[in-house]
């Protein structure tokens, strides 16, 4: 019987393709360099035809490559051929495992650590992290028990620091495993945020903010009403919302009119060309890309929304296109799309972290919030800015809590409905009010030195137990630390390089030391002689936590830079009280007014619902005569 010629030619085909196995898998074991390299790479090729990769891995070819990354020498690099060598077997390797032949957990321990120690390698052929970086990946998403074994080799903080690199591929294997990480960990890595230290907290806002800050392209950009693909897409919209008959029968004038028509039941202002709502940035195409989101993820809500407000009267509908936008631009402020970021920042949101696209879903589950307090508060036309301005304090409020999930976010922001806005508004202003009563202000202007006082104290001990400091160059943070601490007779600055984040120091350890009667003054900022030797190279971040100390006349100064805002504030207000000086920083303002807003409500708790008057009772005029007294005796009897 003859086999089709379909048949015969697979048949020959795998034949070709076992033979080609089997003289890569000898050149592979050579002992010539140069065709074991040869070899690789003709593997690495081929590997993604699926017969050959089954032909390959039946004569046990995918092990031989796991041998050769456990038997790699550590420095790899510093060999001829050898960072070729291994480019190649890892790009066949992933290949040949991307087929799903074999599986991700027959990998042994030995080669995840291998594979994460060229991923942590601080001098390592750019290629070969690329390739370990994208094997990580698929053996995070594979299991949860190789998830685990992952995250046991590689730290958040180094992924983080190959982002900050100029290869641009390298960066994007990086993020693909950072984020295959952060959805494969959920709670364990991020939400725990009691766990998260400052160091922690600074790179998950810088990788916040980098991710956010891929918008700012659309939001920069206004809609284009000759592009045919941002017309479609309003288009779209508007046939999303409206069950609208077959348009090909009408006349061109009757189609503008029905258009316009429809348009105008959307929210648009201009609804006879409706891309000019959309010609402010911000938010730009981000608005349309929102609305053309919430259409197509949830389309009976966003229908829903639509209908229901085209049917109220024209006073009473909530436009959906204008507070679209609104809505838009507030969450873009709110997230900060746009901002570079900070050298020292730390606020990141762990709902970020829970969500690959974080401003669109926000977006729908706000612009449905929007609705809801439009009608709360039984809103028209000329409320608009009323309405956006209690949206704003609901969202503000909320993420404020640090949510963790979308779902969380959404209970919370729609728990907080306008009545509960207008609850704890009035409680501020009570509050307000209350605190700026005569008799109050002078009781504040009494508790106030002991207050600071306090804070004098709080400070001093602060310096006694000492911060570590880190040196910052004007290209990048580095890793040289020192620590700087104050002895407990407080007559004494200790100083001195340490190894590593150490526990704080003994006095005996810092090597340094200036006598505090020495110490002249205490610049910040611009005025500080670190700073004006790098006039104009430093950011305003550097600028705004650097101070330093000068002595002997001013000859020679101690220079800091701050890791934080609240350090710098701790520093310079406990070094002007050394100094005998005032404190003027704003966390010093901010601790008083919280000290003397919490010592005021203890004192006043027994006038609560009392009127406190502006102003002092009369004293009441003395008696006519001074002429009585008290029988005691009549009193016993």
């Amino acid at each position: 019987q003859k086999k089709p010629l379909t048949a015969v030619i697979k048949e020959v085909y795998c034949v070709c393709q076992g033979r080609c196995a089997e003289d890569l898998y000898k050149g592979i074991q050579s002992s010539d360099s140069g065709v074991r390299c040869d070899s690789l790479k003709l593997l690495a090729d081929v590997s993604t035809d699926i017969t050959f990769a089954q032909e390959f891995i039946s004569r046990d070819g995918h092990s031989l490559l796991v041998k050769i990354v456990e038997d790699a020498h550590e420095s790899v690099s510093h060999l001829s051929l050898a960072p070729l060598i291994m480019t190649h077997t890892l790009t066949a390797f992933m290949e040949l495992m991307d087929h799903g032949i074999v599986s991700w957990e027959n990998l042994s321990s030995v080669f995840i650590k291998k594979i994460a120690g060229f991923v942590n390698a601080k001098v390592l052929d750019t290629s070969i992290q690329q390739v370990s970086l994208a094997i990580l990946e698929s053996m995070v998403l594979s299991s949860s028990s190789l998830f685990n074994e992952v995250k046991q080799e590689i730290t958040l903080e180094r992924l983080i620091s190959h982002l900050q690199v100029t290869n641009q591929q390298l960066q994007t294997k990086a993020m693909a495993l950072l984020m295959a990480m952060l959805q494969a960990g959920g709670e364990n890595i991020i939400h725990s945020s009691s766990s998260v230290g400052d160091e922690m907290a600074h790179y998950l806002y810088v990788l916040q903010t980098v991710r956010l800050n891929h918008l700012e392209a659309r939001m920069r950009t206004p809609l284009d009403s000759y592009n045919q693909e941002q017309r479609d897409m309003l288009h779209v919209l508007r046939q999303a919302a409206f069950e609208t008959e077959s348009e090909s029968g009408l006349s061109n004038e009757r189609r503008r009119s029905l258009c316009a028509k429809e348009f105008k039941k959307l929210g648009f202002s201009n609804n006879s060309n409706p891309g000019q709502d959309l010609s402010r940035c911000p938010p730009g195409l981000l608005a349309l890309d929102t609305m053309a989101y919430f259409a197509s993820r949830y389309p009976d809500a966003y229908s829903r929304f639509v209908l229901e407000n085209s049917s109220r009267e024209d006073k009473h509908e909530c436009p959906f296109a204008r507070s679209s936008i609104q809505l838009t631009l507030i969450l873009c402020e709110i997230l900060r799309i746009g901002e570079p970021p900070s050298e020292t920042g730390s606020d990141y949101h762990p709902i970020f972290f829970a969500q690959d696209r974080l401003l669109e879903e926000l977006f729908c589950i706000c612009i449905q919030l929007l609705n809801k307090t439009w009608k709360e508060m039984r809103a028209t036309q000329e409320d608009f800015d009323k309405v956006m301005q209690v949206v704003r304090e609901q969202i503000t409020r909320t993420l404020s809590s640090k949510p963790t999930s979308l779902e969380l976010f959404k209970n919370k922001v729609n728990a907080l409905n306008y009545s509960e806005i207008l609850k704890l508004r009035q409680t501020e202003r009570l509050h307000q009010e209350e605190t700026l009563a005569p008799p109050v202000l002078e009781l504040k202007e009494r508790l106030k030195p002991e207050l600071l006082e306090l804070i004098r104290q709080q400070r001093l001990n602060r310096l006694c137990h000492g911060t570590l400091f880190r040196k910052i160059s004007s290209r990048r943070r580095q890793d040289k630390l020192w620590y700087c601490r104050l002895s407990p007779n407080h007559k004494v600055l200790h100083y001195g390089d340490v190894e590593g984040e150490t526990e704080m120091p003994s006095i005996e350890a810092l090597q340094e030391k200036i006598p505090v009667a020495d110490i002249k003054n205490v610049v910040t900022g611009k005025d500080c002689p670190h700073m004006k030797e790098n006039k104009g190279k430093q950011t305003k971040e550097v600028l705004d936590l650097a101070f330093s100390i000068t002595y002997d006349v001013e000859e020679y100064s101690l220079n800091f830079i701050a890791s934080s805002r609240t350090d710098f504030c701790l520093w310079t207000d406990g070094l002007n009280v050394l100094l005998g000086k005032e404190m003027s920083s704003e966390s010093m303002r901010s601790e008083l007014e919280i000290l003397l807003s919490m010592e005021i409500k203890l004192r006043l708790l027994d006038l609560e619902n009392v009127p406190i008057p502006d102003t002092a009772p009369p004293i009441p005029k003395p008696p006519s005569n001074f002429n009585f007294c008290y029988d005691f005796s009549q009193a016993e009897q």
